[in-house]
């Protein structure tokens, strides 16, 4: 009596006793080196070379700080910056917050860098906005342009005839608006704009939304990376900036920090008042001392790095997405 016919159909064919024999001859196939466990000997590498990094990257903060809240004995006893705690005080940052040329560029600085990072950060997106439809007016043409100017410039001559031609001289907003725009933080912008799921932006205009709204609620929302990512460089970039004050600013009450650091620490010059509170001049006789250097030095730097670790989290999402889609 035959089988069943379905368990016939049930029962799998053997394969061929050459594939099996392939089959265990054959090599194990071997996994990309990155993606191998690493060793002992590596992993302690890693660690004692992170340890190194992270120590060259701390100790010029740590003798700078340091040096910025010692006293001149102790200053004088290292023989410059300090290393070991001697005879700590705040005497230092006393002296240049206590009002003068230091203070009021502090002032200045935070309002370039503000004033800057806002309009910034709105005309960018607007303008990378514009850029990423494909329907809007001229958008190719002005695309070309736009990443032209990060190739060629017209130099530094003629940006002071515009500046000097639109009557900023010697006004903040000359350290504002001829770096109001960066190309490249446009085309960041506009290529994570363009990574957006269209159909969100078909179903908002469905229920009537217009570009506005559609920008302001829906596209500005899923774009808090870029936007911060962007919102950093902007701010860094105003808050570093001398060079544009050089060029325009000759009053020197409207210094931004950058500048006063460069003439204290490069110049060895410091700032005594000459005929009133609200009058500073350079004073070549008397030169700061370590630790007011240091701590100017330390007020240039210290906001930047902490507002950086707020914003590290976004550059991955912001940055990767911006410049690889487009």
């Amino acid at each position: 009596m035959s089988a069943h016919p379905s368990t016939e159909m049930m029962v799998k064919p053997h394969p061929p006793q050459g594939v099996i024999a392939k089959l265990k001859n054959r090599e194990p196939i071997k996994r990309p080196i990155w993606q191998e466990k690493p060793s002992l000997a590596v992993t302690i590498g890693k660690f004692v070379t992170l340890i190194v990094v992270t120590g060259a990257v701390l100790f010029p903060l740590w003798t700078i700080v340091l040096t910025s809240l010692s006293t001149q004995e102790a200053i004088n006893a290292a023989g410059g910056l300090v290393i070991i705690p001697n005879g700590l005080t705040i005497s230092a940052y006393v002296q240049i917050l206590s009002g003068g040329v230091v203070s009021r560029a502090v002032g200045v600085t935070m309002f370039i860098t503000l004033a800057g990072t806002a309009i910034s950060v709105i005309v960018s997106i607007l303008a990378a906005w514009g850029l990423s439809r494909p329907g809007s007016l001229f958008h190719r043409t002005i695309l070309f342009m736009i990443i032209i100017t990060m190739f060629f410039s017209a130099g530094i001559i003629p940006m002071y005839l515009l500046v000097s031609g639109l009557g900023l001289i010697n006004s903040l907003w000359a350290l504002i608006l001829p770096t109001a725009v960066s190309a490249f933080n446009i085309l960041i912008v506009r290529n994570f704009f363009m990574s957006i799921d269209q159909g969100i932006i078909d179903s908002a205009r469905i229920d009537g939304a217009g570009e506005w709204r559609i920008l302001a609620t829906i596209v500005a929302p899923m774009s808090k990376a870029v936007i911060a990512v962007i919102a950093l460089f902007y701010g860094v970039g105003f808050f570093n900036a001398f060079f544009n004050a050089i060029l325009y600013i000759n009053d020197n009450d409207k210094w931004p920090l950058q500048l006063v650091l460069r003439a204290y620490v490069l110049q060895g010059q410091s700032f005594v008042s000459s005929g009133g509170a609200d009058t500073v001049a350079l004073n070549q006789a008397q030169p700061a001392s370590l630790a007011i250097q240091m701590a100017v030095v330390v007020l240039a730097v210290v906001p930047i790095l902490l507002v950086y670790p707020f914003v590290q989290r976004h550059f991955k999402s912001g940055i990767l997405i911006g410049a690889i889609k487009g």
